[in-house]
């Protein structure tokens, strides 16, 4: 009804969003509100196709508090959070994707409701990188309901503790939501026959994950355009969109082409002895490297992934007859390194490394410019939070980084 309170709520609240944040309004607008069943929505839910809601739930909040919850369900769908979460515990997941948002809410101006998963020390952090800190037993609840996955048996203690609808009624309503061929957004067009039911949707079957993310990906760079040709789009949503949007190969590949590239066989020209005459003719000159390694373990970085990454450098560097000379640091290098390693041996941690306190770059570059022979090439493994030396050094540096942190200079390879 046209003048129903909870629906003139609703388009208030988004349209709020549309003039004050059109990133986030704009995203908002690609979700229909349906109202649900309150045996299942408890509070507010999507499936990455719809926005759903609890009648009762929306009438008690505030205005403020609405647009929260609108943006709240867009940025789950903009994220991908419904293609991300892998082999993950879903309900581990789904509390780390509400810790995952709700700062960049927060920090962005929106009010949240009570009962908001905000802590600061997830600030900046992706669902990944949140989902090591959430325990297995936790008994946090997200605040809303993450519908796409099936609510049979993998739901864990969130939100909301929903009964599976009827098998016919299910199949019936997938066969109306199931996104057709080269149908694009109009796959996604609001399904008016639903609202009679309002019944749990069905879950995402793997090509409408695929055909999803694609769509949100889509309509994130658009969302993303518009805010900043109105001026309106914030440094933290910014950042996160320019990370997203990157385009971004796997770190082993990169990795392996940047070190082969620094090692690769080429023609050297030497002058030959006077019995040969004058010309200076081309030989092939087979190049051995020296490549300084360092590892951040100021916290962030597990023992498990330093492990990963030594690993893919033992894999390389006998192929490009490198020499590797490790170093390990946090905000100060380790008082047993450095560590070195032939082209023939094995590199593996020296020992455990338990996190230290704050990340400083400038201990590595400084014993660097205390050595007698620069590196060819320094590898640096961090999460890129930390204090770097104020000049670029004379030789190449390959940050390898874990989160979105960005670096003054050298080449930047995105760990995950």
């Amino acid at each position: 009804m046209a003048d129903d309170p909870v629906e003139l709520k609703l388009s208030a609240a988004r349209t709020r969003l549309i003039l004050d944040k059109p990133f986030l309004g704009t995203l908002v607008l690609r979700l229909p509100m349906i109202e649900a069943d309150p045996n299942w929505c408890r509070t507010t839910a999507t499936d990455a196709r719809a926005f759903y809601y609890n009648r009762e739930f929306i009438d008690a909040l505030s205005l403020d508090h609405v647009q929260f919850m609108l943006a709240h369900e867009a940025l789950h769908c903009a994220l991908s959070h419904f293609a991300r979460r892998q082999h993950r515990v879903r309900h581990r997941w789904d509390v780390a994707c509400d810790h995952a948002i709700n700062p960049l809410l927060a920090e962005d101006g929106l009010r949240a409701p009570p009962g908001t998963l905000l802590l600061d020390e997830f600030k900046g952090m992706t669902a990944e990188e949140i989902y090591p800190y959430i325990k297995d037993d936790t008994d946090e609840e997200t605040i809303d309901e993450h519908a796409y996955d099936d609510a049979e048996g993998g739901q864990q203690g969130s939100a909301n503790k929903p009964n599976p609808p009827p098998q016919k009624e299910r199949e019936a309503e997938k066969s109306k939501d199931k996104p057709e061929d080269g149908q694009g957004d109009s796959a996604q067009a609001e399904p008016d026959e639903r609202q009679g039911g309002r019944s749990r949707p069905p879950p995402l079957s793997t090509t409408e994950r695929e055909q999803l993310t694609v769509q949100w990906q889509e309509r994130m760079a658009g969302a993303a355009q518009l805010a900043l040709q109105a001026g309106k789009l914030s440094g933290s949503l910014a950042r996160l969109v320019d990370h997203l949007l990157q385009p971004q190969l796997p770190w082993r590949m990169l990795l392996a082409r940047y070190m082969s590239a620094m090692a690769r066989d080429d023609y050297s020209y030497m002058r030959p002895s006077r019995r040969e005459g004058n010309a200076i003719l081309p030989s092939l000159r087979s190049s051995h490297i020296d490549i300084a390694i360092a590892l951040d373990v100021s916290g962030s970085v597990k023992e498990d992934e330093l492990n990963e990454f030594l690993a893919e450098v033992n894999a390389i560097k006998g192929q490009i007859q490198a020499g590797i000379t490790l170093q390990v640091c946090d905000d100060k290098l380790a008082a047993d390194g450095p560590w070195r390693y032939e082209a023939w041996e094995e590199i593996k941690l020296p020992r455990s490394f338990p996190g230290g306190g704050g990340t400083d770059f400038r201990p590595v570059f400084a014993w660097l410019e205390s050595m007698d022979r620069r590196p060819d090439l320094l590898v640096y493994f961090t999460d890129a939070q930390g204090e770097f030396p104020a000049r670029e050094p004379v030789y190449p540096v390959l940050w390898l980084v874990k989160g979105k942190a960005t670096v003054p200079w050298g080449q930047r390879v995105q760990l995950n």
